[in-house]
Order: structure tokens, then sequence, then C-alpha cells
């Protein structure tokens, strides 16, 4: 059967761009009289806040989207993300990293050539290759340290691997992108890419719906998924819901927003029809 889910973070209001996937996501488990899942992406306490998890469920029910009880929040699910860390901590691919962001940029000044990804400068490596016995007495002292995946010792564990998605094809994975990417903080004790993979295994998400903007990140997914034996579901990368101005929309698009849209007197239907027209 299948399962997808959408997943938003209740860090502000839904937008059109939501909608689209939220729609998007329900449309395909219809489609194979599947089902699709709510799941609070809420791991960020720090912009999280209280009033948004009930205003998308609202918007969710006046769109027409249904969902399964209870919904998931990441918040409640610590102890899995931390297990899957233990685990890679034990497969010798993710290293701490004390820098502050101030050090990372003034190194990437620095240097000539800085490596870049998809999304702009990398990491650049500085606490890589630091002695099994500094990165234990560092974190003994109690310096404050994130953990970030080594993508070449990785890869080089996984091999060369592939995912398919069904708007791009089948797709390389390709580490160059995002770099040694953090998958934990000190303060956030996980990060989008790691909790994301644990709870699609956890819920048996077979297909994967998300924006284009995301393919990325789905490269180091692949690859943690891999190493964590944990299945590979089947990708749908779709486009973005854009802005006058050919951009992205993001939550500070008030105008944009489901909650004003519908108390200017759009219908629900109005919206579907927009979001799913293909021209």
């Amino acid at each position: 059967m299948v399962v997808t889910r959408f997943a938003p973070s209740p860090t502000g209001e839904l937008h059109l761009g939501h909608a689209y996937a939220a729609l998007y996501a329900q449309h395909l488990a219809k489609e194979e009289s599947g089902k699709c899942l709510l799941r609070f992406e809420d791991i960020d306490h720090t912009r999280v806040r209280e009033e948004y998890y009930q205003q998308i469920e609202d918007d969710l029910t006046w769109l027409g989207i249904e969902w399964e009880t209870p919904v998931l929040k990441q918040r409640d699910r610590l102890p899995a993300y931390e297990d899957a860390l233990r685990t890679l901590q034990q497969l010798e691919v993710v290293y701490p990293c004390f820098c502050t962001r101030k050090e990372i940029e003034a190194e990437l000044a620095a240097i000539n050539n800085a490596p870049h990804g998809s999304e702009g400068p990398l990491y650049p490596g500085t606490c890589r290759n630091l002695s099994p016995t500094e990165r234990a007495e560092r974190i003994a002292s109690g310096e404050s340290h994130c953990w970030r995946l080594d993508a070449d010792a990785a890869i080089a564990k996984t091999g060369p691997l592939l995912f398919e998605d069904k708007i791009w094809g089948q797709v390389g994975v390709d580490t160059s992108l995002l770099g040694d990417v953090v998958l934990a903080r000190k303060d956030i004790a996980t990060s989008y890419h790691l909790a994301v993979i644990v709870d699609d295994a956890f819920q048996d998400i077979t297909d994967v719906t998300r924006g284009e903007d995301l393919l990325p990140s789905t490269h180091i997914h692949r690859i943690l998924q891999e190493l964590l034996g944990l299945p590979e579901p089947i990708y749908h990368h779709h486009r973005l819901i854009l802005d006058e101005n050919g951009q992205r929309l993001a939550k500070r698009d008030q105008s944009k927003t489901l909650r004003l849209l519908r108390e200017n007197g759009k219908n629900a239907s109005e919206i579907r029809d927009f979001l799913l027209d293909p021209r």
C-alpha cells in the first residue's frame, strides 16, 4: 500500500506552497488507494509555537486534507534519533565539530577556492581530521559541538548509490552537493536530515513527496538510509509554487497564507483547482 506524508513545521502559517505539497501527497495516496499521514517536524524548539499546531490542522481541514490520528510529533521521538546517531558513531562516519558559525565564515573567506555545493559554500572540514584523543578531550571539557556526517567516509562504506525519483528519473548520489552536513547539535539533539529518514522508516512511508528544492537533501538521506539499514522510499520532488517575482514562497509571505485567503473569502475548491491545474 502506498503511504505518503505531509510534514510541516509549526513555526509559521501555511501558505500556498504548503497547500500544494499537502494536496500532492494526498492525491498520490488516493490514486493508489493508500493513505496520507500528517507529521509535525518540530525538533527546532527555538522556533516552534504551540498555536501553529492547531492552526495547521484547521488549514488542512479547510483544504480537504484528511489524516490518521494520533499525529506523529518529532519532539516525542528524540530517543530514536539518538539511537540512530549512536549507530553512525559506531560506524565511524560522523565526527564532532567544534567550529562556531563565525569561525567557519572566517575560514571560508580565507580559502581562495572554497568548496561549494548546491546551496552555497560547504563546511571546509576543519574538525574532520582531529585526532580521537583531541576530540575526546574537547568533548570531556564541555566544549560546545555538533555532530557532522563525514560524507567521504560514509560513501566509502556504502559504495555508489542511486535513488528513484518519479519526476527526475534515476539519480546518482553526489556527496559534493551538501558536504559534511550537521546531524545533531547540542541544543537540538537531531537535524532534519537524520530525523526525517528515521521517521519515514518508522511510519512505513513508501513515497516521499516534497518540493524540488529538497532534491539535494535526498543525496544525504540515501546515504543515511543505507548506513542505518532503513528502507528506500520512492521520491517525488515536485515543482514549487512561486510568487509574482518567481521566488519560492516563504512563511514570511503573509499575503499567501491559507488563513488570510480563507478570511478574504477564498473557497477551498478554488485553491485546490488553482494548485492542481496541470497548466
